[in-house]
């Protein structure tokens, strides 16, 4: 794989987004990991990046479409997004 855009899940936007925080190719993306990638991409790009997102960078990091993952992988990211708060609202009373 050459690009970025060779990986699953991976179209020009998000491309754009790992490149924009130090991730340019495939390999450095399957050394960080996808949820590495997702927190410096909701600290640094969007921080409105969403869990669909997060599974989209796992999944190409695991070289699989998103909709693949394992249903104890999704759980395990799901998880992780909510424990950074990600996808909570705080109400104000």
């Amino acid at each position: 794989m050459a690009t970025l855009n060779d990986l699953p899940n991976i179209g020009e936007v998000l491309a754009q987004q790992l490149r924009q925080v130090g991730i340019e190719t495939p390999q450095q993306l399957l050394a960080v990991g996808g949820k590495e990638a997702f927190l410096r991409i909701r600290l640094q790009v969007d921080e409105t990046a969403c869990l669909h997102k997060l599974y989209a960078l796992q999944g190409a990091a695991d070289g699989v479409r998103y909709t693949q993952l394992s249903a104890g992988a999704k759980q395990q990211l799901k998880q992780f997004y909510h424990a950074l708060g990600a996808g909570q609202r705080q109400i104000s009373g």
